[in-house]
């Protein structure tokens, strides 16, 4: 596996969508990192952006959404919930495979050196990439925020910069570059609009004055929904899990009158983590978590006819194994749009812009999901159809069944790809709501999506076509025949209306 690190940059921005998709569009552009997800939050007036690469691409995109962010970003006019002293507030590495802590480190002082040197931005080094112990936590690096730091970084030489002058930039002020483990950014909202109560409760759990070593927590008001938060960062999530913090605050919560009313995770999560909650609430006895059927198609361990993890489907479909074929992936390809549409419906339906369609998105999303799960069934039915033609042709040449057998094989080898297309011709449908309706930050997402399920339409037509010149059933093979003609025109004319549709988006 090659060195890959995570790199979670927090920008202070989480009201203007277009100007983090500026920011977000420079960590695209680099080769050898793939963005994993962004979120923006109007109370905090942050943005949360997760990609992973190698070394060397991660601290490319990590510098240059540094720069794009001191560009568009004016900290003299930001105001939110969450403290900052950056308009790049924050720049964490987190090693993923093959890659040490230490080199992490390394990399997050180069990262901050050329912050401070080509861009003027003072630079502090936090968690295990801090030069000082006073520095390690976040917070103390943070005190005073950006307007707190402006006075105190020329006048106090205990908050002089790791890297750069003792001046804040103007406009973008400081950056936190550190290395740590993985972090949870956890939320629980409370059914009160007393701030005072979620900042009692911050204080009885965070590790500097309460019971939670590993946990980071400050009281918010949401002004807009009429209640408040406690806000955490969960620095070790296996020394303090989730359910404990839950169940903690439940019990402050309901000491002080204020029930838990909701929660969120921003940005990604271990598995983990949640396998971890389920463990705790279900009472479950002797689990382990090879018990979750997705840790074992990951793994590729499912085996004796059941389904593979992708790099074991990839290496079969390589072999020199007819099955799995072109029937199987055409099923995948189709499974792949499905997922894309789903990803697009859940990055629309929790956006407040997209309010009007919530409930629709809701709709496209469970039929999204039903055909997927479909689809991946498809991609073993369509394997065990071609071994049971192959079985037919086993029986004996001298049995009077043996040609029966061989026919009503290739039917069901005509069949299966065949149900595949139409599966793959719903998604392409679904495909299509989603590009027109969807959160136009993910149109290529949905372009994609049509994409998939065209070739996994037409894949699957071709696999029909062979099987019916083996068929000698003319009446089976008319009606098998007309379908296809039909499917592969409407198919051709929507995939060319997406993706004109997609195309015009993205070029404006």
């Amino acid at each position: 596996m090659a060195k890959l690190v995570e790199c979670v940059p927090n920008f202070s921005e989480g009201r203007r969508p277009e100007i983090i998709e500026q920011i977000v569009e420079e960590i695209r552009k680099v080769d050898d990192v793939q963005l994993l997800d962004y979120e923006m939050d109007a109370n905090h007036n942050r943005a949360v952006v997760t990609f992973i690469g190698t070394p060397e691409g991660a601290k490319i995109a990590a510098f240059n959404a540094c720069k794009k962010a001191a560009e568009l970003i004016d900290l003299n006019q930001h105001s939110g919930e969450h403290p900052r002293m950056g308009a790049t507030d924050v720049i964490p590495f987190v090693p993923i495979s093959e890659i040490t802590m230490d080199e992490c480190v390394a990399l997050a002082h180069a990262v901050a050196k050329e912050i401070a040197e080509k861009l003027d931005i003072p630079t502090y080094m936090y968690e295990h990439a801090a030069t000082k112990v006073s520095r390690k936590k976040l917070p103390n690096v943070r005190k005073g925020e950006f307007e707190g730091l402006r006075e105190a970084i020329q006048t106090d030489p205990k908050r002089a910069p790791d890297y750069g002058k003792c001046e804040v930039h103007p406009t973008a002020g400081a950056t936190a570059v550190g290395a740590r483990e993985f972090l949870i950014a956890y939320n629980v909202n409370l059914a009160t609009k007393d701030v005072d109560i979620a900042m009692k409760i911050a204080n009885a759990i965070r590790g500097i004055k309460g019971n939670l070593k590993y946990v980071r927590a400050l009281g918010f008001e949401l002004e807009d929904r009429g209640i408040t938060q406690v806000s955490m960062n969960l620095v070790n999530y296996k020394q303090n899990p989730m359910y404990r913090v839950f169940e903690m605050i439940k019990s402050e919560a309901e000491r002080w009158g204020a029930p838990i009313v909701g929660g969120e995770i921003v940005g990604l999560v271990p598995m983990d983590a949640l396998i971890d909650v389920a463990d705790f609430y279900l009472r479950l006895e002797n689990f382990d978590k090879n018990q979750v059927i997705e840790n074992q198609l990951l793994a590729g361990g499912a085996t004796g006819g059941g389904k593979m993890g992708p790099t074991a489907f990839l290496d079969e479909v390589a072999s020199d194994s007819p099955a799995p074929g072109g029937g199987s992936v055409a099923s995948l390809a189709g499974a792949l749009g499905a997922a894309l549409t789903a990803m697009v419906c859940n990055l629309t339906r929790k956006k407040k812009a997209y309010k009007a369609v919530k409930e629709e998105m809701l709709a496209v999303l469970g039929e999204a999901e039903t055909l997927r799960h479909r689809l991946t069934d498809l991609i073993q039915e369509d394997a065990d159809a071609f071994d049971e033609v192959m079985a037919a042709f086993k029986i004996a040449k001298d049995d009077p069944e043996r040609e029966a057998a061989i026919q009503n094989a290739y039917k069901k080898a005509a069949q299966v790809p065949l149900e595949t297309a139409r599966t793959c011709k719903q998604v392409l449908d679904l495909a299509r709501v989603v590009a027109e309706k969807g959160n136009v930050n993910s149109i290529s997402d949905a372009g994609v999506a049509a994409l998939m399920a065209q070739s996994g339409v037409r894949g699957a037509i071709m696999n029909v076509k062979i099987n019916l010149t083996e068929i000698t059933d003319e009446t089976f093979k008319a009606e098998l025949r007309q379908e296809l003609v039909e499917l592969e025109t409407n198919t051709i004319s929507l995939a060319e209306e997406i993706l004109a549709m997609v195309n015009g988006k993205i070029e404006g």
